[in-house]
């Protein structure tokens, strides 16, 4: 075993845990899941199986990530926020064949109790704020608030606002990255 697990944690037999992820009290980890190297799991997550988490993941207290839940490298997910994975559950109807895939891109960061509606994703390095309910695609690098969420301005990769020039061409203020919007997407032309 080359992860730590708190006494208290559950580890299904059959999950898959990469090197160095630290999984802490009271969480539960269902057969069938795979995450990746460097995760930090904190207390009193569940995840189910055939969720999967890329590495250097973050999934803060109370987060429940369902079947169907697939988190890329250096994702981010704030306390008590919540996926679905059925768009009309009822307790009466079985609907596990129904389940819709929600996909969260690399970096991206969803904030404290923000909802994501299932069957959509969420783009590269995209900002969700905190309390924000996901309803529809969100961009790579998009800033997304409110509910229904809806996007407010153009995140970079440290965090941080930017803010395009007559060019269209924002620059980090704090790593110097360099960005250009075009045609209604962001994409990072330089790394400093």
């Amino acid at each position: 075993m080359n992860y730590f697990a708190h006494p208290t944690a559950v580890i299904d037999e059959g999950s898959r845990i990469g090197e160095d992820t630290k999984i802490w009290h009271f969480s539960h980890v269902s057969t069938d899941c795979e995450i990746g190297k460097n995760c930090n799991i904190g207390q009193n997550v569940f995840i189910a199986g055939g969720v999967k988490l890329g590495n250097n993941v973050k999934v803060q207290n109370n987060v429940s990530l369902y079947t169907g839940v697939i988190c890329e490298d250096d994702v981010f997910l704030g306390p008590s926020m919540v996926f679905t994975n059925v768009n009309n559950p009822r307790s009466a109807i079985p609907r596990k064949n129904e389940y819709k895939p929600t996909i969260i891109r690399k970096g991206a960061s969803i904030g404290a109790n923000a909802t994501s509606v299932c069957g959509n994703e969420i783009g590269e390095y995209a900002f969700v704020g905190a309390g924000a309910v996901v309803t529809k695609p969100v961009l790579p690098y998009a800033l997304v608030i409110g509910c229904p969420a809806k996007q407010t301005a153009w995140i970079g990769e440290y965090g941080h606002k930017l803010l395009f020039d007559k060019n269209n061409e924002a620059v980090c203020s704090e790593s110097g990255q360099k960005y250009k919007l075009s045609e209604g997407k962001v994409i990072k032309i330089s790394a400093f």
